[in-house]
């Protein structure tokens, strides 16, 4: 199969998001949207500097990555993906007035918001599994992000093991079954991985024969019609 190029380093140079799905990054912008208001000093006492700086790099990712999917779908795609993402940031916007305003104590604000959060981030483990109907049918996984599903799994152990020190018991939650998730993904794909080499070879091999069928018809056709005259 040779060496995996980066999702988007494909989807770039091929100026086409094909069959990769937008989904995951949106639930992942949801996610590290959220986990930034968790960290706000106005949700928890003392707030966290650490989840706030590390959701808002993921954040800053989320939204380039997006970016590539909004230049290279197709237009009613494009502004599906839009509508949605606009959706989003009114919602945590929403959220975050309607918990400072309305709720008064420090530990229910984070209790909601948690409880919040820690649905979205099993959602943004999960989300690359939607695909998973598409890899077992082909027997591919072509389309499955596989740097997203192993880097997923490594941060879901490493919050798991941050969340242990800390007591935190929405951390703790959703990164176990994020990690569980994660690892299903990986199994998914080490499962499929060695049909997916096979086929992309028999599709390029295909593709040079039917070049060459082409080009001698082509040649066949300039011969006839020089014969004619």
């Amino acid at each position: 199969m040779g060496r995996r190029k980066p999702t988007f380093i494909h989807m770039w140079k091929k100026k086409s998001v094909e069959k990769f799905s937008p989904f995951p990054y949106i639930v992942a912008f949801l996610n590290c949207g959220l986990w930034l208001l968790y960290g706000l000093p106005w949700i928890q006492q003392q707030g966290s500097l650490l989840i706030m700086t590390i959701a808002g790099i993921g954040l800053a990712i989320d939204m380039v990555y997006l970016m590539l999917f909004v230049l290279y779908s197709k237009k009613e795609k494009r502004m599906k993906i839009f509508f949605i993402i606009l959706s989003e940031i009114v919602f945590i916007g929403s959220l975050a007035i309607l918990v400072i305003t309305l709720v008064h104590c420090n530990k229910k604000r984070s209790t909601i918001v948690g409880t919040i959060c820690m649905v979205a981030n099993i959602l943004m483990y999960a989300s690359p599994l939607t695909i998973m109907k598409l890899v077992i049918k082909t027997k591919s996984v072509e389309y499955m992000p596989f740097y997203l599903s192993f880097f997923s799994f490594l941060c879901s152990i490493s919050w798991t093991a941050y969340a242990i020190v800390r007591v935190d018991f929405y951390l703790l939650t959703a990164n176990v079954m994020g990690a569980m998730l994660g690892l299903a993904q990986l199994m998914l794909y080490a499962t499929y991985y060695k049909y997916t080499g096979r086929q992309i070879t028999e599709r390029q091999t295909q593709g040079k024969l039917d070049l060459v069928e082409k080009t001698d018809s082509e040649a066949a056709q300039k011969t006839s019609n020089e014969a004619s005259v």
